[in-house]
């Protein structure tokens, strides 16, 4: 039985209005972005009043930090059920696909790493620092196997390949591609991890 599933009818009613507003967040995130995104932006999309939101969410800071624990938690759910088969750079490339198809379809927010606001905000909440380090470390232990079975190169330090893979998940080419090059998305998604994996130069 689910979670849901144990909890009163009021108790689901709520929960369910609750995944409502992070989805219309989402949305307002990766629409407008952290700094436009208003309160009552996220009321009209959720379709509830104001007075209503705030039963759920006391800030936008609390707002964005949740949608973003979210995130992670789904991050993690799609490791631990990728195909036991899989070794680990197909791991990685897996990840970044999923990654890049939630981000397609409006699912990743924008949240500008270089803000100190919103690195403030973030850091603050020990739910979502300490999701964030077990999902590093996992990623860490993925690119260790890789370079240890000569997937990827042994000799570049693990963090500059894992800030680098980060980096593609909110690279602006996925726009520039969809927009200017009208590319549909999944051809984003193949070119998109095979400029990550394979790189540009004809070797």
């Amino acid at each position: 039985m689910g979670i849901l599933g144990r909890l009163s009818f009021k108790d689901q009613a709520f929960k369910l209005r609750e995944q409502t507003v992070l989805d219309a967040t989402t949305h307002m995130l990766a629409s407008k972005g952290f700094d436009l995104m208003t309160m009552d932006d996220v009321a009209s999309k959720a379709g509830i009043s104001k007075p209503s939101l705030y039963k759920h969410f006391k800030s936008k800071d609390e707002l964005a930090t949740e949608v973003m624990i979210r995130l992670l938690d789904d991050a993690q759910d799609h490791l631990a059920g990728q195909a036991a088969e899989l070794g680990p750079l197909d791991r990685l490339r897996d990840l970044l696909a999923w990654a890049l198809r939630v981000r397609l379809a409006g699912g990743l927010p924008f949240l500008p790493s270089s803000s100190p606001q919103v690195r403030g905000m973030l850091t603050r909440s020990l739910r979502y620092v300490s999701r964030a380090i077990k999902l590093h470390k996992t990623l860490q232990n993925i690119v260790e196997q890789a370079k240890e079975r000569g997937e990827l190169r042994g000799e570049m330090p693990t963090d500059v390949i894992l800030y680098s893979y980060y980096a593609r998940t909110c690279d602006p080419a996925v726009e520039y591609l969809r927009v200017y090059g009208k590319y549909q998305d999944e051809d984003i998604v193949s070119h998109m991890l095979q400029v990550c994996f394979e790189g540009m130069s004809n070797r």
